[in-house]
């Protein structure tokens, strides 16, 4: 019973039925305000019928505008209507403030020009919803975002509106529609003192109790959208399209969860929106440039990355003097005799260059925010200039494991919405493997196992030196 109960009011729409109660208590001041006009007006006091019968006509309009399009837009019959919002403009506030006066006017001298004039203003507000209404009805949105999108690099997307209907469409704006961030509420197990007002130690014993408590709201992602495109002219079963310039200044996941179809159309006294649904979901990818980090750590990594790999191949990686084990067919003979020693060649070995880059992702408490997106930017830069295909390149982090140079955009994916965390990467792992470790790490120095440091470059969080 409790649990149908708690449904029950989750359920509620608390928003509507608040303003159907608000819109009820209007209404009611306003047949109130119209009996005391029609009363002043059998006693003879003018004053009193003009106020009342203003006050009367003021409220009505006020619920008319502030609560039936919002109690409309929640009608059942969804083939009888479309979710639209709307909005009162400059020009409609003045309108509808001359159309209240000339109606007070109106009703306070009985004269039927007046009455006229009244009626022609609210026809004209009348074509004017029903001419928008018919401008939106038709209309059909198409978005398209590229695949990859890096941020802080400026990108081109389209948006493309198709009119289904039978009459043209005048002054469409395909417009971001935000996110309304409803109140949430749960019943939480409490506990009631008796005497509740008495502190808890002076209570004389307590019974478990249930509370309706609201929930902490939840950040929405940043929009793919943020600005209108506008749309001069759509004919009638056709299509047009615009492109829109993305700029996405951090990485992450971005996300629109509507779109709007608004119009002003034609006189201009409303913004009638229809709301589009539009679940849409976009991850940035963080940028690859070459940053002075980057450039400083190339050199340095790339020498001690060869030296590694140095070996046997067909690359002449350096001439050295003979030592035990050496084959024959490798001595130099020319250099020999340069150098009155037995000196050999050494090559680097080009079917074992393998290089592993790997992120051990800090904890919240051991980096600061400044420091960590430097690190993420860093990763994205070395993964993005290693896999070129000459490199055999896997990726690591915790909760993530990729093998070759295709898996690069999967790892700035992950980069993308890493943030930091508690869970840590074993770092003992990475000596069972042949490949090169490049570590981007927080860790201190002391706590790196010994036997890694002839076989990885390290690269710490928030230091400017690194250590191979």
């Amino acid at each position: 019973m409790r649990g149908s109960v708690t449904r029950f009011f989750e359920g509620l729409d608390r928003e509507a039925w608040a303003r159907f109660f608000v819109a009820l208590l209007g209404l009611i001041f306003s047949f109130a305000f119209a009996i005391l006009s029609s009363s002043f007006r059998d006693e003879g006091n003018v004053l009193g019928t003009a106020i009342t019968a203003s006050l009367a006509l003021l409220t009505a309009g006020i619920v008319g505008i502030a609560t039936i399009p919002f109690l409309a837009r929640r009608v059942a019959l969804e083939r009888l209507r479309f979710n639209v919002r709307y909005e009162l403009t400059r020009e409609g506030v003045a309108y509808t403030l001359g159309v209240l006066v000339i109606g007070v006017a109106a009703l306070n001298t009985a004269n039927n020009l007046l009455f006229i004039v009244v009626a022609a203003m609210l026809a004209a507000l009348l074509v004017s919803g029903i001419s928008s209404t018919l401008v939106l009805f038709g209309l059909n949105l198409k978005v398209t975002l590229p695949e990859n999108v890096f941020a802080g690099k400026p990108c081109i997307g389209s948006i493309t509106v198709r009119n289904d209907g039978r009459l043209p469409s005048f002054s469409v704006s395909v417009v971001p529609e935000k996110p309304r961030q409803r109140r949430k509420w749960k019943w939480q197990r409490t506990e009631l003192g008796i005497p509740p007002f008495r502190p808890p130690s002076g209570q004389w014993f307590r019974l478990p109790d249930l509370q309706l408590r609201p929930l902490a709201p939840t950040k929405p992602a940043d929009p793919i959208l943020s600005s209108p495109v506008y749309f001069p002219h759509l004919r009638s079963h056709h299509s047009e399209s615009a492109p829109v310039e993305l700029n996405f200044p951090r990485r992450g996941r971005y996300a629109q969860s509507a779109l709007g179809l608004a119009t002003r159309f034609p006189f201009s006294f409303l913004t009638k929106t229809r709301v589009i649904p539009f679940e849409r979901e976009l991850i940035v990818l963080p940028t690859v440039d070459e940053t002075e980090e980057f450039l400083t750590i190339l050199p340095t990594l790339r020498g001690e990355f060869e030296m590694f790999v140095a070996g046997r191949g067909y690359d002449l990686y350096r001439l050295r003097e003979f030592a035990a084990g050496d084959a024959a067919r490798h001595i130099d003979w020319k250099a020999t005799a340069r150098a009155q020693t037995v000196m050999v060649r050494e090559f680097t070995r080009e079917d074992e260059r393998k290089l592993k880059i790997v992120f051990d992702n800090p904890a919240p408490s051991e980096v600061k925010t400044q420091d960590y997106e430097s690190a993420i930017k860093l990763a994205a830069s070395l993964a993005w200039h290693f896999a070129d295909g000459t490199t055999d390149i896997s990726f690591a982090a915790p909760g993530y494991l990729g093998v070759g140079p295709q898996e690069a955009l999967s790892f700035l994916r992950y980069l993308a919405v890493a943030q930091p965390a508690a869970q840590k990467l074993p770092l003992e792992t990475l000596t069972s493997g042949d490949a090169y470790n490049l570590v981007i790490t927080a860790r201190q120095r002391g706590s790196i196992p010994t036997q890694l440091w002839t076989s990885s470059y390290f690269i710490f969080v928030g230091s400017t030196s690194q250590g191979t």
